[in-house]
């Protein structure tokens, strides 16, 4: 048996929907299948889904007040009033600027931009910030991805004199600031149909209304945007993802052909998932270190010598991000290794003094990756006397509304059920570290502290080839509330396994059933080698791929996760070198057992684990899912009381016989019959001095002269006095079986021929045989 890593859940798909939508669509099933799991059923929708077109995009003029902030720009721009967009430092903030700046520079406004500082100003409007814009002799202020909660920020550049447009997307509160206008696509008062747009979709309405026409150049910032902030890729953020990527495959623009130099990417084959992880991370990576500005400088570069420079200085942003997580994520691993934060705690808090801030989601994200358990990674600042964060959940904790129940000691949070950042005291973090725990103790389960993996699709193999994947593509992009599929092939047979890579740390299978075989890779996995045997069957679940070498294009599985629900027996009989079978077996989960006591003698050094002897009056006070056979029981019933009263998940079998009985066999009758008269005629015979030269002389072996003495001696047939064998005359005949040495032979030579010559399919089907007995009853 091998366990999953995750909870699987499995969407079930109706088949007569999966039928239909390949039939009406003209698509495989793979894609009709992963259609019908998310939910598609009508064939216009569906097929409105899969064919976008500009129609998907709403009338920019439906949000609320889109017709007073154009109102109002226009007349900053013919009066050439100064304007400055007011920006975040995400990737979201960054492009959403750079679509303001782009349009309104095309306008011939006077335009600039601001973007906080995250370390000295926060998110969202700054007070210094504001202040420096009227000094500046600034007359609009345009926010781009924030502003809605700047209460009295935008009252204070009301009061001196500028006027202010807020474009945002955050969740409105109950009071909004006292802008000229709020162009939000869930404002209060208005009624857009999406209401899902990223702070750069909002940015492009403004643009588009301001235009009067689509400014389609600008597709490829709103995808960045998009989806690097992680909103739902459905309605138009679907097909500014889609338009955007089509546009970045082919585009001019100086910053997207540096991402991609910078990044090592062929701009031909960006995909959805290229923004997500290089250019995202290296957008962000600014804004977490230092100053976002250089983003926006990157995006509005007319040539490509400035636009590789700013890329770089991103790139060498990043790297220095990411070490700075990595040795975070170190020292927290650390902090909660070491029980120093409670041991196996529900909800983990750790903090530190000098941690940066502008991280502390990632590690916290890390972490949840590691443990399951909800996170919050604080940095300490004893100066100030703060603890600042960001925190991350697992299904079935609310983060927001577990954060709202400690607002006594939680002066400042925000986020939502599975993020959130927060401010605290220095010296109430042990205090919320307790509560949260408590909290998570009685609301999370055994059960909801194991990962859960959605699966979308179960595959037969001969639904898989290269036309099949090549048109999932087409379903794309993926992203958020329509991720990336994961696909699950069930009860499968490994037909080939081996450890690939520098470091033999990578798997590379073959996998089939009755009639196909597929390739598999599964990266990090090489311990699968080592716990997958022959004959059991194996469901594996992940994502599908093509696989070009040499012009040649094979389809090929991705292995994410594993799992057999049959029991497996792992062969190391005959490996002499203990340390070349111990770190196979998993020794926390294993009970090592011996039925003679000279075994747990030759193992009890070298293995250094406790080695139980199992006697037929033992009784089994520790159960453990594996088992380790470390010798040949004295007969069969004892090895089946084992099995019955442990039902291993796992066998390792390796039968250690110092001394193998196996090949010498049982003297034939014949050689009884030599050696009885060769006694006879000698009446005496000092077998202790003379062995060796009657075995030699015989070619038999000494080990076979003792064993026959043995058996006359129980047969009453001789008497033995320190080695002297003396005939008994007048002796009843009997049969060699009636001895105890002979039947004692007989059996450890059958017990060997089943349980340590037998080929291993033999073997396994001896085992299987009496776990079925045992399963059965």
């Amino acid at each position: 048996m091998l366990d999953s890593k995750k909870r699987w859940q499995i969407e079930d798909t109706d088949p007569t929907i999966v039928e239909l939508l390949k039939k009406e669509l003209n698509i495989p099933t793979v894609s009709a299948k992963l259609l019908a799991s998310r939910g598609y059923s009508n064939i216009e929708q569906t097929r409105s889904f899969l064919k976008m077109d500009e129609s998907t995009m709403h009338d920019p003029f439906l949000l609320h007040d889109m017709d007073v902030a154009v109102k109002r720009i226009k007349s900053a721009i013919a009066h050439e009033e100064n304007i400055l967009i007011y920006g975040d430092y995400d990737a979201d903030g960054v492009t959403s600027t750079s679509v303001m700046m782009s349009v309104l520079q095309s306008l011939e406004a006077n335009v600039a931009f601001a973007i906080p500082n995250r370390f000295t100003d926060g998110y969202g409007p700054s007070e210094r910030l504001f202040k420096q814009a009227y000094e500046d002799g600034i007359d609009l202020i345009i926010t781009v991805d924030n502003g809605i909660s700047g209460i009295e920020e935008i009252k204070l550049a009301k009061e001196l004199g500028m006027d202010v447009i807020i474009t945002d997307h955050h969740e409105p509160g109950d009071i909004l600031p006292p802008a000229d206008a709020i162009i939000h696509p869930r404002h209060p008062k208005g009624n857009y149909p999406f209401g899902e747009l990223a702070g750069v979709g909002v940015a492009f309405k403004l643009a588009h209304a301001l235009l009067g026409s689509i400014p389609k150049e600008l597709f490829e910032l709103v995808a960045i945007g998009t989806v690097a902030d992680l909103v739902p890729l459905k309605n138009e953020n679907r097909y500014f993802v889609k338009q955007g990527l089509h546009h970045m495959r082919k585009s001019v623009r100086p910053a997207i052909q540096a991402l991609c130099q910078i990044s090592g990417i062929e701009q031909q084959n960006i995909t959805e998932e290229t923004i997500g992880f290089m250019f995202g991370p290296r957008i962000n990576a600014l804004g977490r270190l230092a100053d976002a500005g250089p983003g926006v400088d990157l995006f509005l570069a007319t040539n490509t010598a400035d636009a590789q420079l700013i890329a770089k200085e991103l790139d060498a942003y990043n790297k220095e991000r990411q070490s700075i997580v990595s040795k975070m994520t170190e020292e927290a691993i650390a902090l909660v290794e070491s029980g120093e934060i409670g041991l196996n705690p529900h909800v983990i808090v750790v903090a530190k003094e000098g941690w940066n801030p502008g991280v502390v989601g990632i590690v916290a994200s890390k972490l949840v990756e590691k443990y399951y358990r909800p996170t919050l990674v604080l940095g300490l600042d004893s100066e100030k006397g703060i603890a600042k964060g960001s925190a991350r959940s697992i299904e079935g904790f609310h983060l927001y509304d577990e954060l709202s129940k400690n607002r006594d000691i939680l002066p400042h949070f925000g986020g939502h059920p599975m993020a959130a950042g927060m401010t605290l005291a220095f010296d109430q973090v042990n205090e919320l570290r307790q509560r949260l725990n408590k909290q998570g103790e009685e609301i999370l389960t055994e059960e909801d502290l194991i990962p859960i993996q959605k699966i979308d699709i179960k595959l037969k193999m001969d639904e898989i080839d290269i036309d099949s994947i090549e048109a999932l593509k087409e379903l794309g992009p993926f992203g958020m509330d329509f991720p990336k599929p994961v696909y699950c092939i069930e009860d499968v047979n490994v037909a080939s396994m081996r450890k690939i890579g520098a470091n033999q740390n990578h798997v590379k299978l073959e996998i089939e059933d009755d009639s196909t075989i597929l390739d598999a890779v599964g990266f990090g996995q090489g311990h699968l080698v080592d716990e997958l045997t022959s004959g059991v069957r194996v469901s594996f679940v992940g994502d599908l791929q093509i696989n070009e070498w040499n012009g040649r294009k094979k389809p090929q599985f991705m292995i994410n996760d594993v799992q057999t629900k049959e029991w497996q027996l792992f062969d190391i009989r005959g490996i002499r070198q203990t340390n070349r079978w111990i770190h196979l077996i998993q020794k926390e989960e294993t009970l090592f057992i011996a039925f003679d006591q000279k075994t747990i003698k030759h193992f009890e050094t070298v293995l250094n684990q406790p080695i139980l002897h199992v006697k037929e009056d033992t009784i089994f006070t520790e159960h453990k899912p594996y088992i380790a056979l470390l010798d040949i029981p004295i007969d069969e019933q004892l090895l089946e009381k084992v099995l019955r009263m442990l039902e291993p998940k796992r066998i390792y079998a390796h039968f250690y016989v110092p001394e193998s009985k196996y090949f010498e066999g049982i003297p034939n009758r014949d050689h009884f019959k030599w050696f009885y008269g060769f006694l006879l005629k000698r009446k005496s015979f000092d077998l202790q001095l003379h062995a060796e030269e009657l075995a030699k002389h015989k070619g038999w072996s000494q080990e076979t002269l003792f064993f026959m003495a043995q058996v006359f001696f129980e047969l009453g047939f001789v008497r033995i006095d320190n080695g002297r064998i003396d005939i008994l005359e007048g002796q009843v005949k009997r049969d060699l079986v009636e001895s105890v040495a002979y039947q004692s032979r007989a059996a450890q030579i059958e017990l060997e021929q089943k349980l340590l010559y037998a080929p291993y399919m033999e073997l396994k089907q001896w085992f299987d045989s009496r776990l079925v007995k045992q399963t059965v009853s």
